[in-house]
C-alpha cells in the first residue's frame, strides 16, 4: 500500500512539473524587414537570445517565428536584438549607422 501511494505521489509531482514547464514555453511571430539569405542568417542568429529555442525567418513573408521560454526572455528583448544588427521590426527600428553598414543586398526599403 505504501508503494502504491508513493508511486501515485511521484506521478502527480512529475505531471505537475511537466505542466508548469509547458506554461513558460511560448511561440510568437513578428514582422522583420530583410531581403535575402544573408538577412535570414543574421536575423535568426540575432533572435536566438537566451531562452529562444527556435527562430525561423521567412524571406517571402518577412515573418519571424520563434519559440522561447517566457521565464528567460520576451518578444521585446528579441526585437531589440534584431534591430541591433540592422533589421527593423514591428516595435524597433535599426539605427541608421547599423542599417547603412549592411551589405547592399540586405538594404530593404525603409518606411519614414
Amino acid at each position: 500500500m505504501k508503494s502504491i501511494k508513493f508511486i501515485l505521489v511521484a506521478i502527480i509531482v512529475a505531471f505537475s512539473a511537466q505542466l508548469n514547464a509547458q506554461k513558460t514555453v511560448q511561440t510568437a511571430s513578428l514582422k522583420v524587414s530583410g531581403n535575402c539569405e544573408s538577412c535570414k542568417v543574421r536575423i535568426e542568429k540575432a533572435a536566438k537570445t537566451a531562452g529562444v529555442t527556435t527562430a525561423n525567418w521567412s524571406q517571402l513573408t518577412k515573418v519571424l517565428k520563434i519559440t522561447f521560454d517566457a521565464s528567460k526572455t520576451n518578444i521585446d528583448k528579441v526585437s531589440k536584438a534584431i534591430a541591433a544588427v540592422g533589421h527593423d521590426t514591428e516595435k524597433y527600428k535599426a539605427d541608421a549607422k547599423t542599417y547603412n553598414a549592411l551589405p547592399g543586398c540586405c538594404k530593404y526599403p525603409r518606411g519614414k
